[in-house]
């Protein structure tokens, strides 16, 4: 064949791969989800629920909002309190900085904060202001009520319950399944509220149904939803999420992982994405007092989602518009994969949020949805191990081996290469493999929780 029939088969051969992919793409246009339609209007209602402010580790912040409910209720400042919490709330709040307490740590800073200063209005933003004063009083507190904490399952993995006495009278508080889920209030032997709890295998019927979520959904409604639905949100969760990881940079938080990053391994943006990430979270774990948008129920899996993304759209000139259906792929698919795993495990919710970040940087470099799914499952396959020993300072560098898996699981496709179905925990496809990894996550994991909260409580 000579040079000139090459060429020509070439072009052939490149024009009709893309009229292949031109009509496929018309194709899925009729598939394009209205707003009428059941799922985009669930989509929208799940962000909504998700994509919410918080100041601090949300399972303190969890328990500050319920011991501010309490007081509120009980009417006085109350001179006892006693704390009943489950294993994966004892983890969780164990190690971290209370924001707004001066520094303090652990589960009765966190109830005496919520009790002193906290204004229950403002849910898991319930200690954002806080006086000098009251920081000194919160000490006080802490030096001269008794506050007792006990350790009790009732099955449910995140659930906390807060009792609060003055004299002869008490008010009761529970908080179960998700941060703000208040399902009970009671005082002096009188339900004032009360909501069944379902069954942790059942969808909870007062939020959006998350089971409606699946990866060819997500993308097309990221692709062609509305951002006016939607902008508000995605706009909050890139200024608060990127300023607290500016201040990771700029402060002395924790482990300091992201200037260990970048001093170590350069400014290029594969390394700033991890690095500005691992900061953000590093100043949340130890006191920064700057909210976050949080993901599933975390903040750290907020950052995750987005501030990987944001570095990416900066380095690509992207554009708003694509860094918002960037961060609709994003955080929907990081809540894809939570949602079988549930609220709190052993497997670290890093993992989830960074294959979710992932995929949303594929969108941004412009490849698409095939990219995506085999980003997510080789994520997935590099870093599931990762486990939960509570919420601290290495909850940074976790995030960071993550969105690593996530860009390495990217590059693995663009180089031709992927993890099939049947190495491990890959299934044959990508929802099978989701499902997969909530399994492991809810159920095989369950023995590691209560062996790392035995290991953490002794």
């Amino acid at each position: 064949m000579g040079a000139k029939q090459r060429i020509y088969t070439a072009g052939v051969l490149y024009y009709t791969v893309l009229k292949i992919r031109t009509d496929f793409r018309k194709g899925r246009q009729e598939d394009v989800m209205e707003r009428n339609d059941p799922r985009y209007q669930a989509y929208v209602e799940i962000l909504k629920e998700e994509l919410i402010p918080a100041m601090g580790c949300t399972e303190p912040i969890a328990l500050a909002y319920a011991a501010a409910k309490a007081r509120e209720v009980l009417g006085v400042l109350p001179d006892s309190v006693q704390l009943q919490v489950s294993g994966s709330i004892i983890k969780n709040v164990k190690s971290v900085i209370v924001p707004n307490t001066g520094h303090l740590k652990g589960m009765e800073a966190a109830v005496a904060a919520g009790i002193i200063a906290g204004s229950a209005e403002k849910e898991l933003e319930v200690i954002s202001e806080v006086s000098e004063e009251k920081k000194s009083a919160i000490r006080d507190y802490l030096q001269t009520v008794p506050i007792t904490i006990e350790h009790t399952e009732q099955g449910h993995v995140f659930d906390i319950v807060v009792t609060e006495r003055c004299g002869q009278d008490y008010a009761r508080v529970r908080i179960a399944d998700y941060h703000t889920n208040i399902c009970r209030i009671e005082k002096n032997g009188t339900v004032l509220y009360e909501v069944p709890l379902l069954d942790e295998t059942v969808q909870e019927d007062a939020r959006a149904d998350r089971s409606l979520l699946n990866m060819q959904d997500i993308w097309d409604f990221a692709e062609t939803a509305d951002l006016r639905d939607v902008a508000d949100l995605l706009e909050r969760q890139i200024r608060y999420n990127n300023a607290i990881a500016e201040e990771g940079l700029l402060g002395d938080y924790g482990a300091n992982i992201g200037r260990v990053l970048l001093t170590t391994y350069g400014n290029d943006v594969s390394n700033r994405a991890k690095a500005k990430a691992a900061a953000g979270s590093d100043a949340r774990m130890n006191g920064c007092e700057l909210p976050v948008i949080i993901n599933s129920g975390s903040g750290n899996q907020g950052i995750t989602c987005s501030v990987p993304l944001i570095e990416y759209a900066k380095e690509l000139h992207s554009g708003k518009e694509k860094l918002y259906r960037a961060l609709i792929i994003s955080n929907l698919v990081a809540i894809h994969e939570k949602t079988g795993i549930g609220t709190l495990s052993a497997y670290c919710g890093a993992v989830s949020a960074g294959a979710g970040a992932g995929a949303g940087i594929v969108y941004l470099c412009g490849d698409g949805y095939q990219a995506a799914i085999h980003t997510v499952v080789n994520a997935l396959a590099i870093v599931s191990g990762i486990v939960c020993d509570g919420a601290k300072a290495s909850c940074a560098a976790k995030i960071a081996s993550s969105v690593d898996a996530a860009l390495l699981g990217y590059n693995m496709y663009k180089c031709n290469q992927e993890f099939k179905g049947g190495d491990g925990i890959v299934m044959k496809d990508i929802e099978t493999t989701i499902k997969g990894i909530g399994r492991l996550g809810k159920d095989g994991m369950r023995q590691t929780n209560e062996e790392i909260i035995r290991l953490m409580m002794s």
